[in-house]
């Protein structure tokens, strides 16, 4: 995604982050929406209401994380968004303990607590302030949305619905939901077809809409639910420590193939040590799970 918004602005310099973010995400979530929608066949005519404000929700909530998340990317390393992004592991029981009235068990707050103290270590906070800037501020900030995504996706109505007819709706909405966005912060009308038409980001789009779209989204569409939302939020901390392994090496090949300068990231006592601490709390998790969520009689 980093590397597509360098060179969405080799076309068009002028534009601002915000709308090479918003731009992706229509581009991307729209050929994806498509695609499924032609995988699902006619069980598509099946789609049932619940399935709609279910994939209507998620699609929401996801747009406009992603769209913050992919904004906050263009002032940040790519690692320090991923665990920043992780922020809804602490976010989730939170909701949940207040909506319940209780305090989390000890392993919660003992798993939350590490994962957000690694985060902070990532995020380079020093004695004596937070050291955050727009990048770390807007991927936060995309994270609350991203809480509220897992918390939707799990309600008990859905537990019903087909999860693929329910993703090609997340799918359209979260387009249609990023459309506006880029519309209103292109420089010019022309800007929103330009950017992304050079054979290097179509070849990014086609990575995004295959490999990190009509795969990982109907999975995790499909299984998350049968988790709780506080284990399904620490199993996703995960991901910060493949992207800090990806981009050790794959920024470096995609600028030489797309002509940009994106350099490698090295690797810093901080992600060891701020990815460790999330890792030993996502295990620690695992070995004692929260209770698994409500199934209603079939």
């Amino acid at each position: 995604m980093k590397a597509l918004e360098q060179v969405g602005r080799l076309a068009v310099p002028d534009a601002p982050s915000v709308f090479f973010a918003a731009l992706c995400v229509a581009f991307r979530f729209s050929v994806s929406a498509v695609l499924l929608a032609a995988l699902c066949g006619r069980s598509l005519a099946r789609l049932t209401r619940l399935e709609v404000v279910q994939g209507g929700g998620i699609g929401l909530l996801g747009g406009m994380g992603l769209v913050l998340q992919m904004d906050g990317m263009a002032y940040t390393l790519a690692s320090t968004s991923a665990f920043l992004t992780q922020g809804y592991c602490v976010l989730i029981p939170l909701w949940i303990a207040a909506r319940l009235r209780r305090v989390p068990p000890p392993r919660i707050l003992g798993a939350c607590f590490l994962a957000l103290a690694g985060a902070a270590i990532l995020s380079g906070i020093r004695h004596g302030g937070l050291a955050l800037g727009r990048g770390e501020w807007e991927t936060l900030a995309g994270s609350v949305l991203f809480a509220g995504q897992i918390l939707w996706l799990e309600r008990p109505v859905f537990h019903g619905n087909d999860s693929r007819r329910a993703t090609v709706v997340m799918f359209f909405v979260m387009s249609i939901s990023a459309l506006p966005m880029a519309l209103i912060t292109a420089p010019r009308a022309g800007d929103v077809l330009s950017a992304y038409r050079s054979p290097e980001a179509l070849g990014l789009l086609a990575l995004l809409v295959v490999v990190c779209t009509l795969v990982t989204f109907p999975l995790a569409n499909h299984w998350q639910p049968k988790l709780p939302a506080t284990q399904a939020g620490l199993l996703y901390c995960t991901e910060p420590v493949f992207t800090s392994a990806v981009t050790l090496f794959v920024p470096g090949i995609i600028s030489r193939l797309a002509g940009i300068r994106y350099p490698d990231e090295s690797l810093t006592w901080n992600l060891l040590a701020g990815g460790g601490l999330i890792l030993v709390a996502n295990a620690w998790l695992q070995r004692h799970p929260p209770d698994a969520p409500h199934r209603p009689a079939p």
